[in-house]
Formats: C-alpha cells, sequence, structure tokens
C-alpha cells in the first residue's frame, strides 16, 4: 500500500484500506549492473512493415518520411519511417463506443539503437506526433537523437474525452495498461524494422506524460532503462480533487462570482511575486529575479507581512485581508471540511506571476478538473449532462465526497488512486535500481497544478528507503519554471541527454546546465523571461536538495554559480 498523505489516514480507513508498516531501509545488491551503451544501427525496412503482425494489432499507414519533412528548432529532422496504428480495438458493452489504443511510431533511417516511448499530456485521447520531446522549446528531441520513438492516445480518441471514464477498460488504460500494451509491441516492430530490437529503452512526459512515466517506474520497470517524468502529476486524483477545492476558494473573494480571474487578478499575482523576491531573491547571494532556495524562503516568507495590505478597495497594488487568508490556504494545500489533507502544499516561489500559474488554478480548475474528476476518478460516473455548466458543477462539488471517492474501488474495480498511479509503495524502486536502470526527474518551482513540493516529499521518501538513492534516482526542481515548462525561468536544457549518459555511460549528474528562452531562441522565445534577463542567461540546475549558490563572477552565466545545500530543511514542507 503507498504511503497515505499524513492527514488522509482516516479517509484511508474509511475507505476500507490498510497502511503497510514503514518500509525498512533498503540494502543495495552488490553491483547493480551497468547498462551496455546502446550502437546505432540503419532501417532496413520501412514499406514492408505494412505486414507487421502482432496480437491484436493493425497496422494502418507506413510511409517513408524525408529529412525535413519535420523540423525542431530551426533543424530538420532525417529521415524515417512513419508507421500509424491501433490496438485491442473494441466496441464497449457499456456505452457503445468502439475503442482501440491508437500510436504511431516513427524510426529514423539513421538509429542510435535506442526506444523513446513518448507518454503524453492532458487526458491523452490523441497521438501526437512521435518526436520525443518531454518538454517544448528543446533544440533537439528524441527523433533528431537517433530514437525509435512511439506517441499513443492512451486508449481513447479526443472526441471521446472525457466520457471514455464510463467505460472501465478505458479508464485502466488511460491509467497503466495502454503503456504495458504498447511496449512489447513497439519492441517488435523495431526488430523488424532494424534485424535487431532496441539496445536500451526510455520512457519520458511532462504533466500526465510525467505520471506515465512514474507510474511505469514501478509497474513496468524491466522494460526501461532509463525514466524521464517532467512536472509529473503522479498522485493526479489527488491535485484534481485539490484544484476543485481551490476554485471554491478563489470563488469567495471573486468581484464576479464563477469568474475566478477576478479573484486574483494579474496585476496583483506581479505584486505576490515581487513580495517573494523582496524576501527571498538574495537568499543564494546574488539578486537576480530567481528565488533558488525554496525550503529556506519558506523559513523567512510570511504572507501577513510580506505582502501589501490594501487599506481602501482593491487597486491592484495590494491584497485585501481575505485574498491573503485564501491565498495563504490555497498555498497551503487542499484538505477536507475536517482539516484531512487531500494533497500537499504549494511553495512560494516568484513565478506565482506567470501565466500558465493562472490558466491551471483559475481556469482549468472549473473547466479540465471537474471533467477528470467527475467522469474518470468517481467511482461511479457522473451524468454527462454536468458538461453543461462544469463552472457550476465544480463550485458546488461536495470536496469531502470526492477526496473520499477516489480511494473507493469502482466500476474499473479499482480506486482512481490505484489504476492512476504508481503501484503500490510509490517509493519502491528495487526493480529499477537492481537493473541499472535510472530515474531522472524535473518539476518547475512554480508548477501550478503538480506542486513539487508532493515530488520532493516522494524523493525524501525515496532517499530515506535507499540509502544508495542518489545512484540511480535524482530530482531537480527549476526556480520560477511553470508547469512543464515556461515562466521567469531558465527552462531549456538537454535532460533526455543527460539521462541518457547517466544510464550507459554512468555520468550522473551532478549539474544540468539549463538557458533562458529569451528573443531570437531558435526553439522558440518564451514571452515571460525578465527584460532585465540576458536572453541567453544560464543556471545551473542543481540534484535536490543541492540549490544553485553564486560564487561570483558573470551573474549570467551558470560557471558563476556552484550547487551547495540548501540552508532549509530538505523534504520538509514549504
Amino acid at each position: 500500500m503507498r504511503k497515505l498523505p499524513r492527514l488522509l489516514v482516516g479517509l484511508a480507513a474509511a475507505a476500507g484500506l490498510t497502511l503497510s508498516a514503514t518500509a525498512a531501509l533498503a540494502a543495495p545488491p552488490t553491483a547493480p549492473p551497468q547498462v551496455v551503451p546502446a550502437q546505432p544501427g540503419t532501417l532496413a525496412e520501412c514499406t514492408a512493415l505494412a505486414d507487421f503482425a502482432y496480437e491484436d494489432t493493425q497496422i494502418d499507414t507506413v510511409e517513408l518520411v524525408p529529412a525535413g519533412a519535420l523540423q525542431n528548432a530551426g533543424e530538420d529532422i532525417g529521415e524515417h519511417c512513419l508507421v500509424q496504428g491501433r490496438m485491442n480495438e473494441r466496441v464497449s458493452e457499456v456505452d457503445g463506443q468502439t475503442y482501440a489504443i491508437g500510436f504511431e511510431m516513427r524510426l529514423p533511417t539513421d538509429w542510435s539503437g535506442r526506444f523513446l516511448y513518448q507518454a503524453n499530456g492532458g487526458m491523452d485521447g490523441n497521438v501526437n506526433t512521435a518526436m520525443g520531446a518531454p518538454m517544448r522549446g528543446q533544440l533537439e528531441n528524441g527523433l533528431q537523437k537517433g530514437f525509435a520513438v512511439i506517441s499513443a492516445d492512451a486508449g481513447h480518441s479526443g472526441a471521446q474525452n472525457p466520457l471514455f471514464g464510463l467505460d472501465p477498460q478505458a479508464r485502466l488504460d488511460y491509467g497503466y495498461q495502454a503503456v504495458g500494451t504498447l511496449t512489447p509491441m513497439a519492441k517488435e516492430l523495431i526488430a523488424e524494422a532494424y534485424g535487431r530490437g532496441p539496445d536500451t529503452s526510455y520512457i519520458a512526459g511532462g504533466s500526465n506524460g510525467g505520471r506515465h512515466t512514474m507510474v511505469a517506474a514501478t509497474r513496468y520497470a524491466d522494460q526501461y532503462d532509463g525514466f524521464l517524468p517532467v512536472a509529473p502529476g503522479f498522485n493526479l486524483p489527488q491535485a484534481a480533487v485539490a484544484q476543485i477545492w481551490g476554485a471554491q476558494q478563489w470563488n469567495t473573494v471573486a468581484t464576479t462570482p464563477g469568474d475566478l480571474e477576478s479573484a486574483f487578478t494579474a496585476e496583483e499575482r506581479s505584486v505576490v511575486s515581487q513580495a517573494i523576491l523582496d524576501r527571498c531573491d538574495g537568499i543564494d547571494r546574488l539578486v537576480d529575479g530567481i528565488v533558488a532556495d525554496g525550503e529556506r524562503c519558506a523559513k523567512f516568507f510570511d504572507v501577513e507581512r510580506d505582502i501589501p495590505s490594501c487599506e481602501g478597495d482593491r487597486d491592484g497594488t495590494c491584497l485585501s485581508a481575505a485574498q491573503k487568508e485564501v491565498l495563504d490556504r490555497v498555498m497551503a494545500g487542499a484538505a477536507t471540511s475536517d482539516g484531512d489533507a487531500i494533497y500537499t502544499s504549494f511553495p512560494w516561489d516568484a513565478g506565482i506571476s506567470n501565466s500558465g500559474w493562472a490558466g491551471w488554478k483559475l481556469g482549468a480548475s472549473i473547466a479540465l478538473d471537474p471533467m477528470a474528476v467527475g467522469f474518470v476518478f468517481s467511482p461511479e460516473p457522473e451524468d454527462p449532462s454536468i458538461l453543461s455548466d462544469l463552472p457550476g458543477y465544480a463550485l458546488a462539488l461536495d470536496i469531502d465526497e470526492k477526496a473520499a471517492g477516489i480511494w473507493e474501488q469502482g466500476i474499473a474495480g479499482e480506486s482512481a488512486m490505484d489504476f492512476m498511479t504508481p503501484v503500490g509503495d510509490d517509493t519502491g524502486l528495487d526493480t529499477l535500481r537492481d537493473t541499472g536502470a535510472k530515474m531522472l526527474v524535473v518539476h518547475g518551482a512554480s508548477d501550478g497544478v503538480f506542486s513539487p513540493d508532493d515530488t520532493a516529499r516522494w524523493y525524501g521518501e525515496v532517499s530515506d528507503r535507499y540509502k544508495d538513492a542518489r545512484d540511480f534516482v535524482r530530482y531537480f526542481e527549476v526556480p520560477g519554471m511553470a508547469h512543464v515548462q515556461g515562466g521567469q525561468a531558465t527552462d531549456q536544457f538537454d535532460a533526455l541527454g543527460t539521462l541518457v549518459s547517466w544510464v550507459e555511460q554512468g555520468e550522473a549528474p551532478d549539474r544540468i546546465v539549463a538557458t533562458a528562452r529569451g528573443a531570437g531562441n531558435p526553439a522558440g522565445a518564451n514571452n515571460e523571461v525578465p527584460a532585465d534577463w540576458s536572453a541567453d542567461r544560464t543556471r545551473p540546475l542543481c540534484p535536490y536538495p543541492e540549490v544553485a549558490r553564486y560564487t561570483g563572477g558573470d551573474p549570467e552565466s551558470a560557471e558563476s554559480f556552484a550547487c551547495k545545500p540548501s540552508s532549509g530543511e530538505p523534504g520538509s514542507a514549504r
């Protein structure tokens, strides 16, 4: 049984769940194997893959895509074979809809010997182009690096979102079974295309794709050598209920009921961002618009003292007493009416002013999250009529009922917290460790939907369980970064290449150099990079709980910073 948030134990007991004893410190094997580096190969077959035969698999399209037909960051992507198809097609006995696990694979002519499962975000439902980029704005994606890449819709179409939740099997495919079904098929297709299977296999994704990756690290750890979850929503049902809870809090201070943007305007978010900078920016020994030490900032920042208070009406330069109370409550984490934790806290980071933070907290919370909770995470799906007024449904929702419901067995025969999350104890990474695999986790400090505090909590528990945890899993938090990318941050870095070097060469990352995507960036500019930053500012991303500390020199260069222990308390709630 996975470890529950401390204050959720009562709800779990009410749902008939039991808690396991704290896991004993796991001793490492005598010598975890070193993964053998991948060797390059050349595509032997393309059009003949139309005849590829695998159980319950239909190939729909096969074509050779010429070099330059796809581009990234201004560079041509090389020649490759595109294969599109579907698996496990069926007609649902519940809703009469035809379901299948749709996929596409792109197989480069010049192959690196590697396979990448591209785990997609949102509620899935789309076969996104199999480029192998867990984050947008990257200079080189997996396909450019020579990976054979698969992308999939997780077992339902976009037209079936969110009502696929009416079908039990569609819930399970979305949760974890699509990855388990596609992985062996993809490896067989690679073997047919190149005359041998992949030497090394990786899975990567952001947001819900990060969740898929974290789930695979426990359910399918023997199938992959490297795992790259970015902004992972690995406790997605809890986060979704928490989002709706937050919407209800914001609505109490909205000047126009139901318009959550009026509860916390862009101008007011900028005021809070500046207050955080004024209190915490210099902690790393340099005032540069970045809060590098979130752990220590949590010790110093105080909502009542540090955020300007309105003496009269709200005018965009201050927060009212009621706004401060709601903001503090939301950042501390969602809770039931009895005070039991639903989800974790969020850190105080200057990136709170980014547009993505508002989009998730004030927009998706009354649009996307109600669909997920209502149709996919509730034991029994809601009536489709709620789609006519999702904001009204969200703002009137019984939070206590939904917080308990995600732990209850539903139509899929499993609770949402079973089929959507890492199996069993989410810190159980024995197989990953013992096979020589590696996991590199990345999360933005100003993510507005999935909290980096939850990821830091998870990493702290992994470190408590395994005395050699840093040998196979490392967590990198990106100050200022929004959900998956963007925000006032250096959000461009080669996490996939870093993971490959760690897996295949044994080069454990002690820092990752990240660049701001200012004006002129070939992969596209991030318009939230502050005007007083160098357009190509670099910073080191440090393995948690270390943080970047200024040591002198050019303030725009990563070379002027060293990764040092935080002055806060590693693993503590922030």
